[in-house]
């Protein structure tokens, strides 16, 4: 099948699979008589488990090494098991960090009500006060 076809089939733009491509993250290897890229069902399920890789917001660096892994069946797990954990930690970072930030931005909120002008705004006023504590 042509990179439409797998587009199509996997509901994945051209754009992101040729990009997959020169990550070296999907590979093709066949061509048609008009030199076009052609793809095979092993093509799907790769381009598959790369999107639900992203979805876990796995590095593309994760994923290759993911994929790597995976030619090697025999293998211990452990370090698959140690990336997730890693992945987790890093979550669990950002977890924190937007905690963080939505408190922030909660008590910015709090400093304005609606019943003010752009002047009188508490929220730029805040914002225009921190802007020159940092300089």
């Amino acid at each position: 099948m042509k990179i439409g076809e797998l587009a199509k089939r996997t509901d994945c733009s051209v754009q992101t699979i040729r990009y997959y491509e020169k990550e070296q993250l999907l590979c093709t290897t066949q061509r048609s008589d008009g030199n076009f890229r052609l793809y095979d069902e092993a093509a799907i399920e790769q381009l598959l488990f790369i999107k639900l890789c992203r979805n876990l917001d796995l590095s593309l660096s994760e994923i290759r090494q993911l994929l790597t892994l995976k030619r090697s069946p025999g293998a211990q797990c452990d370090q698959v098991n140690r990336m997730m954990d890693e992945h987790i930690q890093q979550v669990e970072t950002r977890i924190q960090e937007l905690v963080e930030l939505r408190k922030h931005l909660k008590v910015l909120r709090r400093s304005c009500s609606s019943e003010r002008t752009i002047e009188q705004c508490g929220i730029l006023q805040t914002l225009t006060t921190d802007q020159h504590k940092n300089r």
